[in-house]
C-alpha cells in the first residue's frame, strides 16, 4: 500500500522539532546555573584566594590579547574613516567616529569574542576534565558545592576584570586612531582632538561597562556549562570546549545587537543629543 504524501516531510519535521526541545532544554540548563551562581553569590562562600587566581588568568594574563586586538582594530577603523573622509574635507570627524566606535560598539564586542576564545574555551577545558576524572564527584563527597568552588570564582572574576579589559581595548584602540589620522594622515591634531571630545560623551562610557558586564556573564555561565555537562572523556571535554567558544561567541554577537537598540534609546549619540 503506498505511503500518504505528507509522510515524506515528517522526518524533517521530526528533525525541527527536536531541534527546538534541545534548544529549549539547553536554554533551561544554562538558566538553571545562573540561577545557582546568583544563590551562590547570595549565600554561599566565597574563596578569595581563587577569585584572585581568576582574576589574573582572566584579566592580567589576557592583556597582551587585548591590547593588540583594541589597537589594530582602532587604527584600522580611522585608515578607513580617513579614506573616506578626506575626498569630502571631514579627516576631523575621524577621531569622532573611533572613539564613539570603539566605546559603544567595537571595544566590548571584539574584546569579549577575543576572551571567549581564550577564557571561556580555557574554563570549559578545565573543568570538563575534572568532569571526567570524577574530581567534581570528589568535591560533592567532601561536600563542597561545585558552583561554589568553580562557578563563582569565575564569575566574580570576570565581573572585575571586563570592565577593564574594555576600557583598555577602546583606550589602545583610540591611541592607535590618533597615531593614525595624525601621524600618518597629516590631520591636525587639535581639530581631530576637539571633534572626538565634541561627540564622545559619559554615556558612551557607560554602554561599554554594561555590555562588557553582560558579554562576561555570558562566557562564564556558558563556558561552565560546557564544562559542568562533559562526558565521554577526553572527547567529551574537547567538543565542550569547541561548543563553549562557537555558543558564547553566537550568544554575544545576538545579545549585542538587542542591546545596541535598547542602549542607543536610552542613550541617543552625541549627534542626536
Amino acid at each position: 500500500m503506498p505511503e500518504p504524501r505528507h509522510a515524506a516531510g515528517v522526518p524533517l519535521f521530526n528533525a525541527i522539532g527536536r531541534l527546538g526541545l534541545d534548544f529549549i532544554t539547553y536554554l533551561g540548563e544554562v538558566a538553571l546555573l545562573a540561577g545557582d551562581t546568583a544563590t551562590s553569590l547570595v549565600r554561599g562562600k566565597l574563596r578569595p584566594r581563587l577569585i584572585l587566581a581568576q582574576i589574573a588568568e582572566t584579566g592580567y594574563r589576557s592583556q597582551p590579547v587585548v591590547i593588540i586586538t583594541g589597537a589594530f582594530t582602532g587604527a584600522v577603523l580611522a585608515a578607513q574613516a580617513m579614506f573616506q573622509f578626506k575626498p569630502l574635507g571631514m579627516e576631523t570627524g575621524g577621531g569622532a567616529l573611533v572613539s564613539v566606535a570603539m566605546l559603544r560598539e567595537l571595544g566590548p564586542t571584539i574584546t569579549a569574542l577575543m576572551l571567549a576564545g581564550r577564557v571561556g574555551a580555557a574554563m570549559a577545558a578545565e573543568i570538563g576534565t575534572m568532569k571526567v576524572t570524577e574530581q567534581i564527584d570528589a568535591l560533592r563527597s567532601m561536600d563542597v558545592h561545585p558552583t561554589d568552588y568553580l562557578v563563582t570564582p569565575r564569575f566574580l572574576a570576570m565581573l572585575i576584570a571586563m570592565p577593564l579589559l574594555i576600557a583598555e581595548s577602546a583606550g589602545f584602540g583610540i591611541l592607535a586612531s590618533n597615531f593614525i589620522g595624525t601621524g600618518v594622515f597629516g590631520v591636525n591634531e587639535a581639530y581631530w582632538l576637539a571633534q572626538m571630545g565634541k561627540y564622545t560623551d559619559l554615556p558612551d562610557i557607560v554602554i561599554a561597562m554594561v555590555k562588557g558586564l553582560v558579554f562576561g556573564i555570558l562566557i562564564v555561565v556558558i563556558s561552565c556549562h560546557q564544562g559542568l555537562k562533559a562526558n565521554q572523556g577526553a572527547v567529551g571535554v574537547g567538543r565542550g570546549t569547541t561548543r563553549a567558544m562557537v555558543y558564547s561567541s553566537l550568544a554575544i554577537l545576538i545579545v549585542n545587537f538587542f542591546l545596541t537598540l535598547v542602549m542607543n534609546i536610552l542613550f541617543p549619540t552625541g549627534a542626536a543629543r
